[in-house]
């Protein structure tokens, strides 16, 4: 059975770069093996994103 494990960043939207920062962020995530699940966004206190990733894990007990 697979096996994952998870992952959640929260940037706010406080600059003009912002996005660009974002962007870097989730493509080094990326590069690590992570897939974005799901963004959610939020207007409470501060408008930013919060977005939920995961990546398949080894199997308990297998070699890596």
């Amino acid at each position: 059975m697979k096996t994952f494990e998870y992952d959640i960043l929260c940037f706010p939207m406080t600059r003009k770069t912002s996005l660009a920062e974002m962007r870097t962020c989730l493509n080094q995530k990326g590069a690590e093996g992570w897939e974005v699940v799901s963004v959610s966004t939020s207007e409470f206190a501060n408008v930013g994103h919060t977005v939920f990733l995961k990546r398949e894990t080894a199997p308990l007990g297998a070699a890596a």
